[in-house]
């Protein structure tokens, strides 16, 4: 990569490009309203009888940044699900979440569903729209957020080729976790934020000693509007292209900061800078601390 050039998510496979999946896989883009916008993912409805070695290879096959296993439970509207990427298993995905809803509403109705996670259980509401596009809300588990020792933010800027200087001091770096763990540092241009060119390993090897899984990397537009990137190599894409787990993160760290008041609904723009723009809507209630993440999903035919 070259500072010139922004970095680029895995090219998404198309359905004739994996013959030797064997379960069926559907391919959805999330927070999006066109096949080529937001972020691919992959849904198996029905995985039971699939082993972990299995889900494994057919997210790595597939190339996707996450593919969602489902599995019905004995609850009504209950599904065990399980996210891959091409590397490993993380313990929540948001944008394979919201697709896996929008897959289930269009194979039976809209409605309620419960996402038995890793993380614990994510409620996740579809409805469909006035334009006739399915948006699924899920619920985040409860969010924390943590400081972060300065030589760990000084070593991660120095593995994305920043400086100190290009941070927003109104918006200090912090650990947000709403299902998994993102480290969140803001800059204070938008040029800055378009310019992502990092060490690939570098980077992944800081991001497993500290169980992180991405990198919430965003710039303030509007008091509620952000554009926001998430470098992804621990799972091995050089981008995600819309986070919702990192979404319901921020969303955490903000109010924490006390940089917004609930309740407000904040909308994070992600993936303009890779040719996939996605729009995510990010609510924050007073009355509770858990962050609703909601968006679209449509079909990748």
């Amino acid at each position: 990569m070259t500072d010139d050039a922004p970095a680029t998510a895995s090219p998404a496979p198309t359905p004739s490009s994996s013959p030797s999946l064997s379960a069926e896989v559907l391919r959805y883009a999330a927070f999006a309203t066109r096949p080529e916008g937001g972020n691919p993912a992959g849904v198996v409805l029905d995985a039971a009888g699939l082993t972990d070695r299995r889900m494994l290879a057919i997210a790595a096959e597939l190339g996707y940044s996450e593919t969602a296993f489902l599995t019905a439970e004995p609850a009504e509207a209950t599904y065990r699900v399980r996210y891959f990427s091409p590397l490993a298993e993380v313990p929540f995905c948001g944008h394979a979440t919201v697709a896996s809803a929008v897959a289930l509403a269009e194979h039976t109705a809209p409605g309620r569903y419960v996402f038995a996670t890793a993380a614990g259980d994510v409620p996740v509401e579809v409805k469909r729209g006035a334009d006739g596009l399915l948006r699924a809300t899920l619920t985040s588990v409860e969010p924390k957020v943590e400081p972060v020792p300065e030589a760990d933010v000084a070593q991660a800027l120095a593995l994305l080729r920043w400086s100190a200087a290009d941070l927003d001091p109104a918006l200090p770096p912090r650990i947000g976790y709403a299902g998994a763990r993102h480290l969140v540092l803001a800059v204070g241009t938008r040029e800055r934020l378009a310019r992502l060119d990092y060490d690939f390993d570098g980077l992944a090897d800081f991001m497993r000693a500290r169980d992180l899984t991405t990198l919430q990397l965003a710039w303030r537009e509007a008091p509620e509007v952000f554009h926001v990137r998430d470098p992804f190599p621990v799972g091995g894409v050089v981008e995600d292209p819309a986070t919702g787990a990192a979404a319901a993160a921020f969303g955490a760290y903000l109010r924490e900061l006390g940089a917004v008041t609930a309740p407000t609904v904040l909308t994070l723009h992600q993936g303009e800078d890779l040719g996939r723009p996605g729009v995510l809507r990010v609510e924050l209630r007073a009355e509770d601390a858990r962050v609703r993440v909601s968006g679209t999903a449509v079909a990748i035919r």
